[in-house]
């Protein structure tokens, strides 16, 4: 058995301030991929995510069946013959493992699921990201379902608010751009649960609050019409703020040793860095408006393109 392949995803606007209604935009990122497989005799990492799709078994029997219901008979027994998910995508680094396999479980075994080829309303897409919000919650206590929406959809997808969520179009790439969003890889594993604590944690203040609303959200909002415009010069300019409103006040979700080269880039405006998912580690997101000097900057990092401009 070999189930159909699910994509990595990128936030690239968004993290944090979706939260509070900011707006957000989610790309696939098809680099990275996972699918359902089945084999007799499971080893290592094989093993072991059978063992999570057993678990995620008994969370999806206790689910609300107002909102899904699922062929838990036929999950039963292919878990028995060895289903495990194998998946190239890196987990806790932000770009949608757990997101993936969610959507691969919801793709094989919910009754009546709405599929990628009908009309895709605002209803069902919010229905959708509803089912996925409560499934995913099984890995991070908290979720907000974009991420399976994203890697099941296959789609772009343009959050307004949470109410308002659509499939969109971007900017063709520009091959021989010079200008890129990268990927930066900490080397660290980010566990998505202790960075959402940290920021409800920082929600109680009133200060962080206001920052929020006034600087985090504006800027968020800019960016992502920005990038639906393809307005670059416009877009760096707010990249730039929002690095530097995340170096001020979302420093325990950059690792240490990366404050220095976050704060280099944006003094010496050769690149911008901001966090990719819920930070603590995993990718940091980066971009700039000229990729051959953002490497020579950071030649000591391994750096992956994921869209060009």
């Amino acid at each position: 058995m070999k189930g159909p392949l699910f994509y990595s995803k990128i936030l690239l606007f968004g993290e944090y301030g979706i939260i509070k209604d900011s707006k957000g935009l989610s790309i696939p990122y098809n680099f990275y991929n996972g699918a359902l497989k089945s084999d007799k005799n499971l080893s290592g990492s094989a093993k072991t995510s059978n063992e999570t799709l057993a678990n995620l078994l008994d969370y999806l029997r206790s689910m609300d069946t107002s909102l899904v219901t699922f062929n838990l008979e036929a999950m039963d027994k292919d878990i028995s013959n060895g289903m495990y998910f194998d998946s190239s995508i890196p987990q806790g680094y932000g770009v949608g493992s757990s997101g993936a396999l969610v959507a691969a479980i919801y793709d094989k075994y919910a009754h009546e699921k709405i599929t990628v080829l009908e009309n895709l309303t605002r209803e069902k897409l919010l229905t959708l990201k509803a089912i996925f919000s409560e499934m995913e919650s099984f890995f991070h206590g908290k979720s907000s379902g974009l991420d399976p929406l994203n890697s099941y959809l296959s789609l772009p997808i343009l959050i307004n608010s949470k109410d308002h969520i659509e499939a969109t179009g971007i900017p063709s790439q520009n091959a021989s751009g010079k200008g890129a969003v990268f990927l930066l890889d900490s080397g660290i594993i980010g566990e998505t649960a202790p960075m959402v604590q940290i920021f409800m944690h920082k929600m109680k203040q009133e200060g962080f609050r206001k920052m929020l609303k006034n600087q985090f959200i504006k800027h968020t909002d800019a960016c992502v019409e920005d990038f639906l415009k393809g307005d670059l010069k416009s877009l760096f300019q707010n990249t730039k703020q929002l690095s530097k409103i995340v170096f001020n006040h979302f420093k325990p979700m950059i690792p240490k040793k990366f404050h220095q080269i976050w704060q280099a880039g944006i003094e010496s405006n050769s690149y911008y860095l901001k966090l990719c998912g819920s930070g603590g580690g995993g990718y940091i997101l980066g971009f700039t408006e000229d990729i051959r000097k953002a490497q020579k900057a950071l030649s000591d990092y391994k750096l992956e393109v994921v869209y060009n401009f």
